[in-house]
């Protein structure tokens, strides 16, 4: 009796043993299974660009977690949202969201999107920004491209007292902008895209071109303030020289600009391809043929060619100039008024022929 006994004993020890050892089989199954799901949730890919290598996602300033959640959604960029959401949390990326412009690429897991994401590293805008010619086209071409709104860029372009620490006016600030292409975080604000404006103002303007300016008379504003009318007067780089001797030679002997590009201006109305006798009545200080000297400030923003084309003007006896009547963009110049009245007769008759009469 006491082997039978001993040997339903062992054979209970033994199905204990095989209990245990399934059960501990068992848990790590489950261990393994819910490390691979929870390496899946924080490694593998989760970000789907929808047939794009690289997109891009622009935080506003004062995002929180939730808000920066729903962007991503709108653009269906998250495959699994709670994976996201929980890898978030446990990153505490809650508190750690920073507003900007951020690089997103296909395929980037959890983790990656969330380190990057609150890391700060954004990637730079190239803003760029050419042949404006007012302030509120200007506010609203640098609102598109950067996180500041077109008012508040033009309320600070109409600023006195901000414009003042620079050294311009609302009638000068537009001598203030260079086109070019510039590297500015998208959530730059309107006053420190100011400030960054005017830092790149001074860069442009090294010794050589105030030594330049200096030299035919001009301070820094008025060559901008000339080149803006040669820019509204032709868009043909190797006429723009000519053009700015004309009106260097008009400013050297205080004769009046008579710019139709200023009656334009004034009239706030692009479109007139004809200046008509009843347009150079308009009451305005942009009206060159009402007042002497150059306008108060710039009609648009110049391009480099114009600026570059009044610090190397070309000097000659010129002193008018009319669009050629074969309207090939290029001008007739003339030293006598005789000779720039047939110039002008001729265009006036090509304008006729198209009937073109404003």
């Amino acid at each position: 009796m006491a082997r039978k006994k001993k040997f339903f004993s062992f054979k209970k020890q033994s199905l204990t043993v095989k209990i245990l050892i399934s059960a501990l089989a068992l848990l790590m199954f489950i261990v393994f299974i819910k490390g691979f799901e929870t390496f899946r949730e924080i490694y593998m890919s989760n970000v789907v660009l929808h047939g794009q290598k690289t997109s891009y996602v622009c935080i506003p300033t004062g995002s929180k977690l939730e808000d920066v959640s729903n962007l991503l959604y709108e653009k269906n960029y998250i495959v699994n949202k709670r994976s996201f959401e929980w890898l978030a949390e446990k990153m505490n990326y809650r508190h750690h969201v920073h507003p900007g412009r951020y690089k997103l690429k296909n395929h980037m897991s959890n983790n990656s999107l969330i380190k990057l994401l609150r890391s700060g590293e954004q990637e730079p805008v190239h803003l760029v920004f050419n042949s404006i010619r007012t302030k509120d086209e200007f506010a609203e071409k640098i609102a598109s491209q950067i996180e500041a709104k077109k008012e508040a860029v033009l309320d600070l372009l109409n600023d006195a007292d901000f414009l003042s620490k620079y050294n311009f006016k609302p009638a000068t600030v537009m001598a203030m902008f260079i086109p070019n292409t510039y590297d500015i975080y998208w959530n730059t604000s309107a006053k420190k895209f100011l400030g960054k404006m005017y830092n790149e103002y001074n860069r442009f303007w090294t010794d050589s071109r105030i030594a330049k300016a200096k030299n035919i008379g001009l301070s820094k504003v008025e060559v901008i303030t000339l080149a803006s009318i040669v820019s509204e007067e032709s868009n043909k780089v190797d006429e723009m020289p000519k053009i700015a001797g004309v009106y260097m030679n008009r400013l050297n002997k205080g004769m009046k600009l008579q710019a139709d590009p200023t009656i334009r201006f004034a009239l706030n109305d692009f479109t007139i391809k004809r200046v008509l006798n009843k347009d150079l009545e308009v009451k305005s200080p942009y009206n060159t043929y009402l007042y002497e000297g150059l306008p108060p400030g710039p009609i648009c923003i110049p391009s480099l060619a114009a600026i570059n084309s009044v610090l190397n003007y070309k000097h000659h006896n010129y002193l008018y100039f009319c669009a050629k009547e074969d309207f090939s963009g290029y001008h007739n110049f003339a030293s006598t008024v005789p000779q720039h009245k047939q110039n002008a007769i001729r265009y006036q008759k090509a304008l006729n022929q198209r009937n073109i009469f404003k």
